[in-house]
């Protein structure tokens, strides 16, 4: 297998970690798939994730409707109704609400489908999948891709197994969807480094949250280590993962996914000072008394790049370390 088809097979594995959903029964067939590329990745999750949601309805919520009818129904439209009194209709403009699969949640799924289904790159076998998921959308209204308000999707007791649809498909929209010269939108090859390094982040968490739940693995707001208590105007320090034990230990891990792990100095190959900056101010604010009991950890998805060295260092009594994960290993050697 190659590098590529390997790189794939591990973001459909980090995947897994970052919405546990991908680790129910009815994914597990997916995890014997060699990906050829992205997209069919995402066209064979998505494919598989609709046809279970369609096995218990799709998820339908109140949508107001403004139809002209016979007998009243709802609230009564008056400049509606004047309007069709003008245009010599005996009808009454009604407003009410009605219980509709045509929502906001539906249109995403739909729309992404569409996307795959376009794309070259997704296999005959996921196009039919997705093609038979479709036949129950056709209530279902277009929507404009790149007017999506994600920050207003609310999810509720009701639609929460979209959460983890919604979210590979805002990978997908958000992370790959490009406008050509010609004003036409089309799928990127690979995901945003944006996007692949919340996704590197949130595997790394959920990884230790899943096999060291004694870690207690959680993001962490770090206080700064003041004379006095003030902190108006200081920036706020939230790690990206850090680990717990009972005996008092913490490990800060600072999560980098960057095509360069290393910089350059008239030359001189060095790590990049800013994430050196970053861990040290995290352990040092952390460790106000100074107990030694508090590491921090530079972790880097392993790039291309010739020259990526691990090291460890004692900085005023407390262990810094540089290690990176090669994403292009089979996952079990990750």
């Amino acid at each position: 297998m190659d590098d590529n088809k390997i790189l794939i097979k591990n973001i459909y594995y980090m995947l897994t970690y970052a919405y546990t959903t991908l680790r129910r029964d009815n994914f597990k067939d997916l995890a014997s798939e060699n990906f050829e590329n992205i997209h069919d990745m995402f066209a064979a999750i998505l494919g598989h994730g609709v046809a279970e949601q369609l096995k218990h309805g799709l998820f339908r919520s109140y949508v107001g409707i403004n139809e002209n009818l016979s007998t009243l129904k709802g609230k009564l439209s008056i400049s509606g109704t004047i309007q069709n009194i003008i245009q010599h209709k005996q009808k009454l403009s009604c407003e009410y609400d009605e219980l509709s699969e045509n929502n906001i949640l539906n249109r995403i799924l739909k729309a992404t489908m569409l996307l795959l289904i376009r794309n070259g790159n997704v296999k005959i076998q996921n196009k039919i999948t997705l093609k038979k998921c479709l036949v129950f959308f056709d209530r279902v209204d277009d929507i404009e891709l790149l007017t999506i308000r994600w920050d207003r999707i609310m999810y509720q007791r009701n639609n929460h197994n979209y959460k983890m649809l919604l979210n590979v498909c805002k990978l997908i929209i958000d992370g790959m969807l490009i406008s050509t010269d010609e004003g036409t939108l089309k799928l990127a090859n690979f995901l945003d480094d944006s996007y692949m390094h919340r996704l590197y982040e949130k595997f790394i968490l959920e990884y230790y949250r899943y096999h060291h739940p004694e870690l207690n693995a959680n993001p962490d707001r770090v206080k700064w280590n003041l004379d006095e208590d003030n902190d108006m105007w200081l920036p706020k320090m939230i790690t990206d993962v850090t680990l717990k034990s009972r005996d008092g230990r913490v490990l800060i891990i600072d999560a980098k996914y960057y095509g360069k792990q290393m910089q350059s100095n008239y030359d001189t190959a060095t790590y990049r000072n800013n994430n050196l900056y970053q861990i040290f101010a995290y352990v040092k604010n952390w460790d106000k008394n100074k107990t030694g009991k508090v590491s921090g950890m530079l972790l880097y998805a392993k790039t291309s790049e010739e020259y990526q060295p691990s090291n460890q260092f004692m900085m005023d009594g407390n262990k810094i370390s540089i290690q990176n994960i090669n994403l292009n290993f089979p996952f079990e050697n990750i």
